[in-house]
This record gives C-alpha cells, sequence and structure tokens, in this order.
C-alpha cells in the first residue's frame, strides 16, 4: 500500500496508543501457566500477539474474546499438551524466545519455527544457557536459526550472566526456570527490561531482585492472577512524542502508558534533549506503572551524545530518536551502534538510506552513527520504502509529517500490522 502524507502544522488532541508488545506477550504466555482464568485487558491485536495465541492454541491453551478484553484458562505448568503440528511464531521474535524457554521444561517434542524474517534471527544466545539447564534443542545452522526440534525435560536451576542486553533472553530464561528445583539467579549487567519478573511476581512466583541488575527465582512454584492491564506501549508512543514536540504547534496528551523505570530512558533524553513532557495521573497496575503524557509543540532540540551503557536501554527508540536529533540544534552522537543485536542494526541500516533520501545527513563513524542537525530546516518530502518493517515504516510516517512537503510511504500497511489504526490516528491529530 502506497500512501500520501502531507506536512502538519498542528499535532493536536488525545490518542491511545496500544498495548505494550512485550508486556502481552508475557502476560498471555504467563497467563496460560496459571492454576485459574485470567482476564487480559488492553492486548492490542498485532502479528505478534497473533502469533503468541496461535502457539499457545497448539499447546492445547484455551481463551475467549470480549471485546477488548481476553480470558485465559490457565491450564498450569504442567498442564501444556504435547502439539500436533509445527508452532509458528510468525515474524515475532518475542515470541519465539519466549516460547523457546517454555518449550524447553516441556516432557514432549515440539517444533518451533517462523517466518522468512524470523528466521535469519539468531537463536544460539538463548539456545545455550537452556542446553546447559539440560534441554536438547537442534537447529538449522547449528542451531543458530529457526525451525528448532525442541525436547524438554525437568531442567536444572542456572547461575548467569546476560552476555548482550536482551531482556528477550532474560524472559526465556525465567520462562525455563520455573520447570527447575531449586534457585535460578540471574545477572543483568545492561538493566535491561523487567516486564517478565513483574508479571511472574504479580501471578505468585518467588522472586527477589537487587534493583535491575540481579534476579533470582525458586521452584517448584504456582501461578495464580485474576486480572493484567496491559498499558500503552511506550516504544510506539515515542514517535508521536518527537512528533508532536517538533510539530509548530499543538499540545498532544498520550493516555495510560507505561513507564516502567526499565523503559523511560527514552523521556529522559527527549527532556535534556529540550522536550517538554508532562506525566500526569500516575498510577500502578499488575505491577506495571502507568501515566498519562502531556507533550507540547513547538519546542526547539539540541544535539546529545548518547552513550554505550545507555544505548541499550534505548533499542526499540532508536529510530523515534534518530528523526528527533535531525532536527536539532546540533549534532547527536550515537556510540556503540555495533554493539546492537543483529535485527536492530538491520532495522536501522533499512531506515536510514530513505531518510537520506529526505535530506538527512547520518554518517557512521567507527561503530557509533552520527546525526547531523539541521537546527529546525525541515526535511524535504520524498517517496520512500518501509521494506516491511513496522518501525521503519513509523518512523518514516513521523518524519514526513515533519517535512517541508508531501512524501509518499511505499508498504505503509506494515504500521498497522504493530499499531492497528496508525494512519487513521495520524489523520486525527495532525493539521
Amino acid at each position: 500500500m502506497e500512501l500520501t502524507i502531507k506536512p502538519a502544522e498542528r499535532i493536536e488532541g488525545l490518542v491511545r496508543i496500544p498495548g505494550d508488545t512485550e508486556i502481552a506477550l508475557g502476560a498471555l504466555l504467563y497467563s496460560s501457566l496459571s492454576e485459574s482464568t485470567v482476564e487480559l485487558e488492553g492486548v492490542a491485536e498485532t502479528e505478534d500477539t497473533r502469533a503468541a495465541l496461535r502457539c499457545l492454541q497448539g499447546l492445547g491453551v484455551e481463551w475467549e474474546t470480549s471485546g477488548q478484553k481476553i480470558k485465559v484458562k490457565g491450564k498450569g505448568l504442567r498442564g501444556l499438551e504435547e502439539p500436533e503440528d509445527v508452532l509458528d511464531a510468525g515474524e515475532s521474535d518475542a515470541t519465539a524466545r519466549l516460547l523457546t524457554g517454555l518449550l524447553a521444561g516441556q516432557p514432549f517434542h515440539s517444533t518451533l519455527t517462523g517466518k522468512k524474517s524470523l528466521k535469519r534471527q539468531p537463536m544460539k544466545v538463548v539456545i545455550a544457557p537452556l542446553t546447559m539447564m539440560g534441554a536438547s534443542i537442534s537447529g538449522r545452522h547449528n542451531g543458530e536459526h529457526l525451525p528448532l526440534s525442541i525436547r524438554g525435560y525437568d531442567l536444572l536451576p542456572l547461575n548467569y550472566s546476560l552476555p548482550v542486553p536482551s531482556s528477550q533472553l532474560k524472559a526465556a530464561l525465567l520462562t525455563a526456570a520455573l520447570y527447575s528445583r531449586g534457585v535460578t539467579e540471574i545477572t543483568d549487567l545492561y538493566q535491561t527490561r523487567d516486564h517478565a519478573q513483574r508479571a511472574l511476581h504479580y501471578l505468585g512466583v518467588p522472586l527477589k531482585a537487587m534493583g535491575l541488575r540481579y534476579v533470582s527465582l525458586k521452584s517448584p512454584t504456582r501461578l495464580q492472577g485474576e486480572k493484567f492491564y496491559i498499558p500503552g506501549d511506550l516504544s510506539k508512543a515515542a514517535f508521536f512524542i518527537v512528533a508532536a514536540t517538533l510539530a509548530p504547534k499543538g499540545e498532544l496528551c498520550l493516555v495510560d502508558v507505561g513507564i516502567n523505570p526499565s523503559r523511560t530512558a527514552i523521556i529522559d533524553l527527549l527532556k535534556e534533549m529540550g522536550a517538554e513532557i508532562r506525566l500526569e495521573n500516575r498510577r500502578e497496575l499488575n505491577n506495571e506503572a502507568l501515566a498519562d503524557l502531556v507533550v507540547l509543540g513547538g519546542r526547539k532540540l539540541k544535539g546529545t551524545e548518547v552513550t554505550e551503557q545507555l544505548l541499550p536501554h534505548l533499542v526499540e527508540e532508536l529510530p523515534a530518536l534518530t528523526v528527533a536529533a535531525l532536527y536539532a540544534e546540533g549534532d547527536t552522537l550515537l556510540k556503540g551502534i555495533n554493539t546492537l543485536p543483529p535485527d536492530k542494526t538491520e532495522r536501522l541500516g533499512l531506515l536510514l538510506p530513505e531518510l537520506r533520501q529526505m535530506g538527512a545527513r547520518l554518517e557512521a563513524q567507527n561503530g557509533n552513527l552520527l546525526i547531523r542537525g539541521s537546527g529546525g530546516r525541515k526535511l524535504s518530502g520524498a517517496k520512500c520504502q518501509s521494506h516491511g518493517d513496522p518501525t521503519v515504516a513509523m518512523a518514516l510516517a513521523m518524519a514526513a509529517l515533519l517535512a517541508s512537503d508531501a512524501s509518499t510511504l511505499d508498504g505503509a500497511e506494515a504500521a498497522q500490522a504493530a499499531f492497528p489504526g496508525f494512519f487513521d490516528t495520524i489523520n486525527k491529530i495532525a493539521s
């Protein structure tokens, strides 16, 4: 689908961002392991959540939907069934890694696959520690890629330090630890997102944590709960925060957005650059913090430096941050881009050439990315391609809203897959 996007002078109104995908996936999976029926509210109907539900159905999990709510009938830790067919995670890397951890503890054989793009994603980083716990996992290229053949067992507890900044790896290992006997200890020096441990703790799993750097889980255990509310996805909200900040006029309110402390680096950084973002109506539901974000337009941003230590906390928001930096006064340096996971560097590799077509000045330097700020000078309209990546599509759409003239976006439907009603939302708030 090719779509024309015209520049906006004003971005104003109220937006409800779809439920956070990472929180939703964990809530769906852990609710299925509960010994009760758990109601989930706010789960966005995206490709990732549809893939997760298909896979859980293949494992014998039942659920029913009513409006925006899903009731998952938990089967307990030992109640999953051996799948008759291959489990297909679609294009969802988060689903694939979380399921690999789950299947590693099951007393049956299963096969996990995905679409072509997912089959390119490296899985060895997840498979290696699960093998240390006693699971038998094989796959293409010496276990590096899907499809994976998994034969689970009662697992050994694990003492492990994350070798890469991956909350998906941490979540997979905590999931597998539910099927061990003893205490699993995970050290996370990168302080990655902690949604998995918050969800598990909410469902009654005995967890101990020291900030974001260390977590231990004692098993065997039982999971029980009643309801999850899924807050809006801050990574998706970041695109609207950037556009609303840089639009000449307007005030935008993003309601019920997740503000988990492991996720708010993007808010802090944009405020340091000059954005005006107010957090109102703060509260907490099922161990997750959320608030309404009020963003004022017409703000001037200044360039900044993102250190290699901060970069892991901005991985999902880098495309939105790149657009913001292009309009800043002065340059922005992103250090350690070459240390990002392969799928994230691949995403930037798709986005940057498209932004260059709009006049962006972006330079790769010794593993870093230098973004030349325009000091407010607008990018030019151009014909761009999403390459089927939802995040690339959303970043280009926001860049187009801030350009000097109209742009066309080929493959615009990719944004809709991750954010249902994305372009309807833009039409509602942009003028």
